[in-house]
């Protein structure tokens, strides 16, 4: 498999992967976007954006869209993430160029009718409600907004209601005209394609984008950290312990992700065989790292009963604790194991190649081989993982959420004296 990149003279970037023996293909633009790009008053409008793209375009309307790509066997969806949004399809060979033609159609004509405006605000309003009423969805946005208060990349990437209800169709066009810039935008395309082909067709439908002036730039992440507690009368409390840890340029990453695993990334790591297999306190517990490009961090998350939470969350700072001291070559091996095989056996479809594409490319400009992050991961010891669990442990900032009937639940002060004794 080879990946190839081109970039066009307005900065639009182009990355494919062949994958030989493939008769479909997975094909999106990314663009450097998403919730952390905007202001306060905006808070939202990148996701509403991604739901406009679908609802009509100077050539197409919305139920165009969906037949066209639908009759030819493809699938088109769209997502907002805090520092991106993406609009892709997966298509069969001889359809690429159909695929793309939807996809930039729906980036580079939305048509913002008022009428569908009203629509879909009603739609996203019915989103927001839901994920308020799914606790373990809630609780991460609070412990995002705990962990960096009053900035971009702690607000809601659905945005709030009373935001989202006022959003009109200049709001819209604004906020494309200051991001959506063609040095900002990646084109990404793995499976049955071929890379030349595809540089032809970006070059039609994205050359002659016109480069503006300075693009936004997304304020700087800083962990403050902090605690919100809710009260809510449901059967579980829902606990969410987040750890200041490193940005995805930083070669710590692949150690934290490492820790992350052996500490809770699967049946065989500490929290679930001690939280779980051996006292029964929960029935889901995970820990997982996330990083974004000036920040990242570990999290911890489970669900359990009003009066267990206390032990719940005494025993996951002694686990911090103790990986810290005692975590052991074994572990280790098993957990860069299970992130080798999540990252090979992720990539045998093209949909996870394009994203890698568009991911590596936005990152360091450049996509790194399988072979090169193999070795990386390789090269993480036994003592990188104890240093990193000491720094998790002892020094990193923190943040919490509890959600539910909580009277019982220790404060992010015991829990920090807990690590500390």
């Amino acid at each position: 498999m080879t990946v190839q990149s081109h970039t066009l003279p307005n900065g639009f970037r182009i990355v494919t992967e062949h994958m030989p023996g493939l008769k479909s293909a997975s094909i999106g633009v990314w663009v450097k976007a998403g919730g952390r790009h905007e202001r306060a008053d905006q808070n939202g409008i990148a996701h509403f954006l991604e739901h406009m793209a679908f609802k009509g375009t100077k050539r197409r309307t919305a139920r165009q869209i969906a037949e066209e790509i639908e009759d030819a066997g493809g699938y088109i969806n769209a997502y907002t993430s805090r520092e991106m949004t993406a609009y892709y399809a997966r298509v069969l060979e001889d359809d690429i160029a159909l695929g793309l033609d939807i996809i930039a159609d729906i980036i580079l004509n939305p048509v913002f009718d008022p009428r569908e405006i009203e629509v879909e605000r009603g739609v996203i309003l019915q989103e927001i409600g839901q994920c308020h009423d799914t606790p373990d969805d809630i609780v991460f946005d609070w412990l995002q907004e705990a962990a960096y208060p009053d900035q971009p990349l702690g607000r809601p990437i659905l945005g709030a209601p009373d935001r989202v209800s006022c959003f009109g169709r200049d709001d819209l066009a604004r906020f494309v005209a200051e991001h959506y810039a063609p040095g900002e935008m990646i084109l990404a395309a793995a499976g049955a394609v071929d890379h030349d082909a595809i540089v032809a067709l970006a070059e039609a439908h994205f050359g002659a984008m016109e480069v503006p002036g300075p693009v936004l730039t997304a304020e700087p992440a800083r962990f403050l950290g902090g605690e919100r507690r809710e009260v809510r009368d449901l059967e579980q409390v829902h606990f969410a312990l987040a750890l200041d840890g490193p940005d995805y340029r930083d070669p710590a990453i692949y150690t934290a992700q490492i820790y992350s695993i052996a500490l809770g990334g699967g049946m065989s790591s500490r929290l679930f065989q001690t939280i779980r297999e051996e006292r029964g306190l929960c029935y889901t517990i995970f820990a997982q790292f996330g990083a974004y490009a000036d920040g990242g961090m570990t999290t911890i998350y489970a669900g359990t009963a009003a009066d267990q939470i206390g032990e719940l969350a005494m025993l996951t700072a002694d686990e911090l604790k103790r990986a810290a001291g005692d975590i052991d070559a074994a572990e280790v091996a098993r957990a860069r194991a299970q992130m080798k095989a999540g990252l090979l056996m992720g990539l045998e479809s093209p949909s996870a190649r394009a994203e890698r594409l568009a991911r590596m490319t936005a990152i360091w400009g450049k996509v790194p081989s399988i072979e090169e992050t193999i070795e990386r991961i390789d090269a993480v010891t036994t003592g990188d993982i104890r240093a990193f669990g000491e720094t998790m442990a002892t020094r990193a900032a923190a943040a919490l959420t509890l959600y539910g009937p909580i009277d019982r639940a220790p404060d992010l002060t015991s829990l920090k004296e807990r690590l500390a004794a």
